[in-house]
């Protein structure tokens, strides 16, 4: 059996192609994919390829996807023929050291599910057990498809602890910050929003309902304005880096207030490294972490609030395209001229 489907050979060398559909293995699934979305992840792995998203070339290419089951393994018993899922993009393997501790997302046997961008998508027995969920009958494919997405979120806003009347300030509002700035409005907190793009600007109020939107064209430096917009003028209680810039990590630290969170969000490139002013960590208390991917636990909370109506994920998408339109619908996403893009067979 064939299909159609996104294959990744290098750097800004991905195409659409006719590929063998892999016979089933014990415990696996194969899925008919109705939406998959670009993800900013997958726009830096066409930019500059990735050490953990993709090891082997040519690799299939894509993780935000939802579906309809077209075939079961023999002993799987939880899914059948027509059920209606959504994947995560991993799973772990509850046997390792991290996942002793409580640490699933940091499994050391996490293997990484490419694939989405295609007809069909083979899914793999330990995710099929840990991380294949079943979706409501009234929640739309393309709905679903951002289960990933906001998992990864919902982890790093309850490592990050948002509380009810903190003021968070959130740079970089691509999909993932816009995403940020929707669950501290949910936790109660006031947000302010910064970016440069008028359509993700725009979405930050409409989308993300933040209390405070700034042009980073207009401000370059928008420190004295963000303090000006915190209780006395002290500095944000989190300051969210979404971006993935050293430069943009280093300056979260001016934003946040003596006792207050700088968590950095954004993965940079490999090798990078970034400066810090050692007295102002120290003495003034500024509490660091970045948080990396999700856990099943997570993954079952961001269905649960997308299937509640809490986040309405399909502001995001901005535009819609055919699934061999990827490498455009990445570049559109890249540039800014989309938020989400839904890619459709």
């Amino acid at each position: 059996m064939k299909m159609k489907a996104v294959r990744y050979y290098a750097p800004q060398d991905i195409r659409w192609e006719e590929v063998n559909i892999k016979p089933l293995e014990a415990g696996e699934v194969l899925v008919r994919v109705e939406a998959a979305l670009t993800c900013g992840t997958d726009v830096k792995t066409l930019k500059r390829g990735h050490p953990i998203l993709i090891k082997e070339t040519p690799s299939g290419f894509g993780h935000e996807f939802a579906g309809t089951i077209e075939a079961v393994a023999e002993d799987v018993t939880g899914f059948k023929v027509g059920d209606r899922v959504v994947g995560a993009n991993s799973a772990p393997c509850g046997e390792c050291f991290f996942c002793k501790k409580g640490e699933e997302n940091l499994c050391e046997n996490l293997g990484l599910l490419n694939g989405a961008y295609a007809q069909y998508i083979v899914v793999p027995s330990e995710i099929v057990e840990k991380n294949l969920l079943k979706i409501p009958e009234d929640l739309s494919f393309e709905k679903a498809a951002f289960a990933e997405p906001l998992a990864n979120v919902v982890h790093g806003a309850a490592k990050t602890n948002i509380q009810k009347g903190d003021t968070v300030g959130i740079v970089g509002i691509g999909p993932i910050g816009l995403l940020f700035a929707r669950v501290a409005k949910l936790k109660g907190a006031k947000v302010i929003a910064m970016g440069r793009n008028p359509l993700k600007l725009k979405m930050a109020k409409e989308f993300a309902l933040a209390d405070e939107v700034i042009d980073l064209k207009k401000y370059p430096d928008p420190t004295e304005l963000v303090l000006c917009m915190t209780p006395e003028n002290k500095g944000l209680d989190v300051a969210i880096e979404c971006v993935g810039l050293p430069e943009i990590w280093e300056r979260m630290f001016k934003l946040v207030r003596r006792g207050g969170t700088v968590h950095l969000f954004g993965g940079c490139s490999s090798g990078t490294s970034i400066n810090l002013d050692t007295r102002r960590l120290h003495y003034d208390e500024i509490s660091v972490l970045s948080v990396f991917h999700h856990t099943p636990k997570y993954f079952r909370e961001a269905l649960d609030l997308i299937a509640s109506g809490m986040i309405d994920v399909e502001k995001l998408i901005t535009k819609r395209m055919q699934m061999k339109y990827t490498k455009k619908a990445l570049e559109m996403h890249q540039s800014g001229e989309a938020i989400k893009v839904l890619l459709e067979n």
